[in-house]
């Protein structure tokens, strides 16, 4: 192929369920990681924290 020919080559913007799963999950991950800084947050504000024992 020569440059000219390379140049009208377009990609395609299919979304894959791969692509979607990932996101999905990313999301989720997102979530799960506020809810337990927010908890973390919480508990430690109401004094509620189980001690550390050695």
């Amino acid at each position: 192929m020569i440059d000219s020919e390379l140049k009208c080559i377009k990609g395609g913007t299919k979304i894959s369920g791969t692509i979607i799963n990932a996101a999905v999950r990313l999301f989720n991950l997102a979530l799960d990681l506020g809810r337990t800084i927010g908890s973390s947050i919480r508990r430690s504000e109401e004094n509620r924290v189980c001690p550390i024992k050695d």
